[in-house]
């Protein structure tokens, strides 16, 4: 059986790398064939990636996490809790996106912006810079 350690503190846990990108995902995880994991990539946890979703770069997914239909996350962006990433979305730069936070439509968030609790971001909103979203906090962008 193969390891990988993830780096969480968990120590090695069985994992794989994806046939698609040869990223790691833990076998705990669930990542569809359509979908890409990149070769530095982590997906761990009960994560799920599924539809054309792509996670690349130093990007990790964990937790519940779910990104699905076109989302990207990349760079060394973080998507953990049970965030849902969804759509065309774009998480990337130095990201966070944690807990009950949803992003989908056309949304970007990238650079040190934290998101966490219950947030949301949708439509075709740009999240950038060093902002934070927190507890039902939510931005709406309605171009």
């Amino acid at each position: 059986m193969t390891m990988f350690d993830f780096e969480d503190g968990r120590g090695a846990v069985p994992a794989h790398q994806h046939p698609n990108g040869m990223g790691w995902v833990a076998n705990t995880a669930q990542v569809a064939d359509t979908a890409y994991v990149g070769p530095e990539a982590r997906v761990y946890g009960e994560a799920r990636v599924s539809g054309q979703a792509r996670v690349y770069g130093q990007a990790w997914v964990d937790g519940q996490a779910h990104v699905f239909g076109s989302a990207r996350v990349s760079g060394q962006a973080r998507v953990s809790g049970d965030a849902w990433l969804s759509g065309e979305t774009r998480v990337y730069g130095s990201a966070l996106v944690s807990g009950q936070v949803r992003v989908y439509g056309r949304s970007r968030v990238s650079g040190q912006v934290r998101m966490y609790g219950d947030a949301r971001v949708c439509g075709r909103a740009h999240v950038s810079g060093d902002a934070r979203f927190g507890w039902e906090g939510e931005r709406h962008d309605h171009v």
